[in-house]
C-alpha cells in the first residue's frame, strides 16, 4: 500500500466532519509522528481546502509537527508550577537518559523531546506527557521506568 493510500485510509472517514482536518492530522501523526508534506496535500484535497490552508492548520497548533521526529513525543511542562516543583531536574534526567536536547529525536527514532506550556495537571507537578499520556509528580528517579514503557 503506498503512502497516499495510507493517508486516504486514515482521513476519508473524517471528510464530512466539521473540523475533521484536525482529527485527520492527529490520525496521521499517530501513525507517522509528524505530518509529511504529501499528507498535508492529500488532506487539502480530501477536505477541499487549499494546500496553504491545510499547511496553516498543520503549523498553527503546537502539537503538530511538519518535521520528522521520534515516534514517542515527550513533552515537559515548563509552566511556573512545574518549574517550582523541579521540572529542571526532570528535564536534565530526560536529556541524560535520551542523549538528546529539546527539539531533537533519538538516533533510533524512538523518542522526541519537546517543551510545552501548561497541560492542566497542576495538582501534581512536575508533569510530562508522552504521546498525550500525562505522568504526574515526576522526579528524576522515575524517568527510566517511564521511558521503559515505550522501549
Amino acid at each position: 500500500m503506498n503512502r497516499l493510500t495510507k493517508y486516504a485510509n486514515l482521513i476519508n472517514d473524517l471528510k464530512e466532519k466539521k473540523g475533521g482536518i484536525i482529527e485527520a492530522f492527529h490520525a496521521i501523526e499517530k501513525e507517522y509522528s509528524y505530518l509529511p508534506e504529501d499528507a498535508i496535500v492529500e488532506a487539502a484535497k480530501t477536505f477541499n481546502v487549499s494546500t496553504a490552508e491545510a499547511y496553516g492548520v498543520a503549523t498553527f497548533y503546537s502539537m503538530f509537527s511538519v518535521k520528522p521526529r521520534g515516534k514517542n513525543v515527550i513533552r515537559l511542562c515548563e509552566s511556573a508550577p512545574c518549574h517550582i516543583a523541579g521540572a529542571d531536574e526532570v528535564f536534565d534526567a530526560l536529556k541524560r537518559e535520551l542523549g538528546i536536547d529539546v527539539g531533537e529525536s533519538t538516533e533510533d527514532g524512538l523518542f522526541a523531546l519537546e517543551l510545552t506550556e501548561c497541560v492542566g495537571q497542576c495538582q501534581a507537578t512536575p508533569v510530562i506527557t508522552i504521546n498525550g499520556k500525562a505522568y504526574l509528580d515526576v522526579n528524576p528517579a522515575k524517568i527510566p521506568e517511564i521511558l521503559a514503557e515505550y522501549k
